[in-house]
């Protein structure tokens, strides 16, 4: 039998890379297939604090083992900004054309635009906390570049690579993504 496990996003795309790099091996619920509606603050000052944040409050309020992600851009010429911020840097809006313009805006004029993608997986197992951490390395373009994936997708440019992930396509970028990464290590976890 399958093992179960409700990943605690309300991020789509999220879900579906997710789920295409697990392929058939765990079942995946969403928090809607639980009925779980909330949106679950994300008041830490990392990323494992927020991935643990939202891991527990399924865990502690459905009672079902469960894991969870936090994910951020670290451009090393902001000092890691905008780190944990990354999805409302330019406001609570969630706006990935607003957060990608302000980045673009603050790196004007710079030479170093080094930067990684940094994804923490916090897996909640029969009460016990396991993390699970995806980097990838790359610089940020000065202009956006391809239609596919999410957030700062179009102007990331992996190390080794030519495109962005949004140029890319998801076939290639779950290949080789922060979350890819990160849920290699979390599903060998789970299939010892």
């Amino acid at each position: 039998m399958k093992k179960k496990f409700v990943f605690a996003t309300n991020n789509v795309h999220k879900l579906e890379e997710v789920t295409a790099i697990l392929g058939d091996k765990i079942e995946l619920l969403s928090m809607n297939d639980i009925h779980c509606h909330a949106d679950i603050p994300e008041t830490a000052d990392t990323l494992e604090g927020n991935a643990l944040l939202k891991a527990h409050y399924i865990y502690d309020n459905y009672g079902i083992d469960c894991f969870a992600d936090d994910t951020g851009l670290e451009v090393e010429a902001l000092g890691g900004a905008p780190g944990v911020c990354s999805a409302r840097y330019a406001g609570d809006a969630h706006n990935s054309e607003a957060n990608m313009r302000k980045l673009l805006q603050e790196l004007e004029g710079k030479e170093n635009r080094s930067a990684q993608f940094r994804t923490v997986f916090a897996l909640i197992l029969n009460g016990k906390e396991h993390l699970f951490e995806g980097i990838i390395k790359g610089t940020i373009t000065k202009n956006r570049k391809g239609t596919s994936g999410f957030g700062y997708d179009p102007i990331f440019v992996p190390d080794g690579y030519r495109q962005t992930f949004a140029e890319m396509g998801n076939g290639l970028k779950n290949q080789i993504s922060h979350r890819a990464l990160a849920t290699h290590k979390l599903c060998n976890f789970l299939l010892k």
